[in-house]
Order: C-alpha cells, then structure tokens, then sequence
C-alpha cells in the first residue's frame, strides 16, 4: 500500500480542481482496506475512484482519501467464464482486455472515464445500455463490521444512475463479476471506434470535465433546455458551459470546485424558473 501525506488531487479528478487532502491512501489488497478502516478508525475518510464524476470543492481536505486508481485493478477470467475485476480497474482498462479475450458487451464503456466501482456505484452507462446489464455480483466492504460480503445483481436495487451504494454510502465496492458474450474481436473493435469517434464529436474532449452534469428528468432533455435559455458559453469564474454539448461544464484552466457548483446553481435555478424542471445533479460534489 502506499500512503502520502499532503497529497496533491489534481491528477485525480477529471475537472483537473487544484486540491491537496491530509493523507492519501492506495490499497493494493482486501487487506490493506481492512487496515485502513480497522487500524486508522479516528480519521475521517473520503472514497475516491477515477474521480471522474466529481467536484473538489475545497482546497485543502483535512479528510484521509482513500484513492483506487492505478491501484486495485487486477483482471481476469474465473473457470466460467466471467470477468471478475477489482473496482480500481478502470473501464478502457476492462474493455480492452475482454476485446483480447473476443468478449463483447463492454464496447459503450470504451471511452467512458470511469473506475468500475465508480461506474457501479453511478450505474454508469450510454445508448441505453447501463452497468448493471452486466453484473453477476459484486463484492463490498463493510467498515462497520469490517468484514467483506457479496451481492446478486438481483439483490441490489439498480436504477438510472443510482444503486443500491448510494443508498448505503457507507459500503466500498470492491470486485465484481460480468457476464458477457463471445464475438469476434473485428466487430467489438469497430464498436468501440465507432463510439469513441461519436463521443469525441460530441462532447467536449479537450478540456478538463466530468461528463454530463446533470441526470436526465423524464421526458425531458438537459442539453436542450440549457441551449434555449441561451446558457451555452456562460462562464464564472474559470468553469464554462460548453459550447460543444450544453450538458457538460468545462474547466478553461483555472477553475475552483466553487466557480463549477456556483455555475450549477445558476443553471438550476434558470430551468427550474423557465421549464418548472428541478434538475438533479449527477455528479458527486465533495
């Protein structure tokens, strides 16, 4: 395990939010969770996985973050066949192997900047197709009893973009396995490409962000009323609307984790007035 004190988040969140937290922790094993819940139990404690779906709004964290990425990630087949896979492991990281291994059914997540606990925690997905389509089971830590246990995907209540991990925010995801299909590697290839080049099209790839902001209310699209009021390259601070896909918030290059929720707010406050929408914030703010 290694452990830093004073340790610098920028590299660690997808808005690339200058941030520094007391102590980072970056577990390789079960045991090395066990000890940071069980041996360090009067720190207060921040789960962070790829950080790509999150806002850092201090700059500096008294809080120990305890970090899964780049670490944590082993992958590999089980004798039936599925995919099991520690919850650092990030998604470009699972769809490439099971595209080495002719397994097809993780081709959305190719360019999704996740960490599979993190896409699990989210229900994370596109097109219609959604993490949990996947699962067999997934396994988690309890700092409560300290100890780890299993769930069914048919015990966990998933839902869009929410599970049973929001829920029970206290719980680690920590493995997990995933059904997928034989095809061959020329088709799940070609998807993949297809869908990098459809979301690089798209979105705004080249600056700093952490995907759609907010969830999608029912019959109803964010991008679109965002872009009538006008919003599209509104800025404060150093946070932009982009003008690319009005769902997504950019960081121009030196935003604070306030310009992003100040930026939220504002667009809240302009649809829920002119659409009687109240959007919900997909991402998580810290």
């Amino acid at each position: 395990m290694r452990v830093y004190n004073n340790f610098d988040l920028t590299d660690y969140n997808s808005y690339r939010i200058p941030a520094i937290c007391k102590i980072a922790y970056f577990p390789e094993t079960k045991n090395d969770i066990s000890d940071i819940f069980s041996l360090k139990n009067d720190e207060n404690k921040i789960i962070l996985g790829g950080g790509n779906n999150i806002i850092l709004s201090k700059s500096y964290y008294d809080e120990s973050f305890v970090i899964f990425s780049g670490n944590f990630n082993h992958i590999s087949l089980d004798d039936s066949g599925f995919l099991c896979a520690e919850s650092g492991a990030s998604m470009l990281e699972l769809s490439e192997f099971a595209l080495d291994k002719s397994l097809s059914g993780l081709e959305v997540f190719f360019d999704i900047p996740s960490s599979l606990g993190g896409a699990i925690v989210m229900n994370a997905g596109a097109g219609g197709e959604d993490i949990k389509d996947l699962l067999s089971s997934v396994e988690f830590y309890d700092p409560t009893t300290n100890s780890f246990a299993q769930k069914t995907k048919q015990e966990m209540d998933f839902s869009y973009r929410n599970s049973y991990f929001q829920v029970n925010t206290h719980l680690i995801v920590t493995e997990a396995k995933l059904h997928l299909r034989t095809s061959d590697t020329i088709t799940i290839s070609n998807k993949m490409t297809a869908i990098r080049n459809a979301r690089w099209s798209k979105q705004p790839k080249e600056y700093p962000n952490a995907g759609s902001v907010f969830k999608r209310p029912p019959g109803k699209f964010v991008g679109p009323m965002i872009e009538e009021l006008g919003l599209k390259g509104f800025q404060i601070g150093g946070a932009k609307i982009s003008e690319k896909h009005a769902g997504f918030i950019i960081n121009m290059g030196d935003a604070i984790g306030q310009d992003i929720i100040d930026l939220i707010t504002h667009v809240k406050e302009k649809v829920l007035n002119n659409f009687d929408v109240d959007l919900e914030v997909e991402q998580r703010i810290i």
